[in-house]
């Protein structure tokens, strides 16, 4: 149930990221303003209902590849978005039942739905930080009630970088999160891309609806989030082609405009 105060936070005259993805992955948590433009963009480009599936499959396959392959039993989830099937808590406690999860967003919707964020293993904990991606050593710092912050984490950030305009800030951004966690840490990041006519038409328009902006970028750039990590094999690829699993139904011959990597702190 929503308070007034989280009420009064809710803008429903304009649609907005999280909902406008909950509809595209078949959720029912979004108004009847992110529905006409998700239907918009449908005919302009149905590529981007791909984007939102595939990405979401990636995030299973990342997290499970941290917490299986390389022992990770931390994550900072930033940009969580409206829960739904195989949130990172799930996927990763399936591996590890004592994995910790810590959520981060600051969209009141978001956080109305964090209970279903918050259901964790008794080994494990999970916790939900109504928090913004500005303040870096913010989130950090109250991630850390949490978290144990000296030992690896896996940070994810996934198509939330879109939001931040100038690129040199995001890369500064995700620089300034990483500094905060030590060695053996992984940065998770996926991303809509420049990639076609269609996608750039589909942005343009979803830009223009009144929505918060999310602008696609190069993949060069997306590939610049991770200077200075080692990046785990096989780099900054398209989502449907970072170890794809016969069994996931992803298509790889299916080209989407979004690419991802993950990165290993030296």
């Amino acid at each position: 149930m929503l308070d007034d105060s989280l009420r009064a936070r809710i803008d429903t005259s304009k649609p907005h990221s999280a909902r406008f993805w909950n509809y595209f992955v078949g959720g029912k948590d979004n108004y009847e303003v992110d529905r006409e433009i998700g239907d918009q963009i449908k005919s302009i480009f149905p590529g981007l209902v791909d984007v939102a599936v595939t990405s979401r499959r990636f995030l299973g396959r990342a997290v499970r590849h941290l917490a299986e392959e390389q022992g990770v039993r931390q994550f900072l989830d930033i940009g969580t978005g409206l829960p739904t099937a195989d949130n990172t808590h799930e996927v990763a406690q399936r591996v590890a039942p004592d994995a910790r999860i810590v959520y981060v967003d600051n969209d009141p919707i978001v956080l109305a739905h964090a209970n279903a964020l918050l259901t964790s293993t008794p080994e494990g904990a999970t916790a939900y930080l109504d928090a913004d991606l500005y303040d870096p050593e913010a989130v950090l710092e109250a991630a850390a009630g949490t978290l144990d912050l000296s030992r690896p984490v896996g940070l994810m950030i996934l198509n939330t970088l879109g939001h931040v305009a100038d690129y040199g800030q995001a890369r500064e951004l995700v620089r300034r999160l990483m500094a905060g966690l030590p060695a053996g840490s992984h940065l998770v990041i996926s991303d809509s891309t420049a990639t076609s006519e269609g996608m750039i038409a589909a942005s343009e328009a979803y830009n223009s609806s009144g929505a918060v902006p999310y602008y696609v970028r190069p993949v060069a750039e997306i590939a610049g989030f991770f200077d200075g990590l080692e990046l785990v094999r096989p780099g900054v690829v398209p989502v449907t082609e970072w170890r794809p699993e016969p069994s996931g139904g992803v298509d790889v011959d299916t080209a989407v405009d979004a690419y991802c990597g993950v990165g290993r702190k030296r």
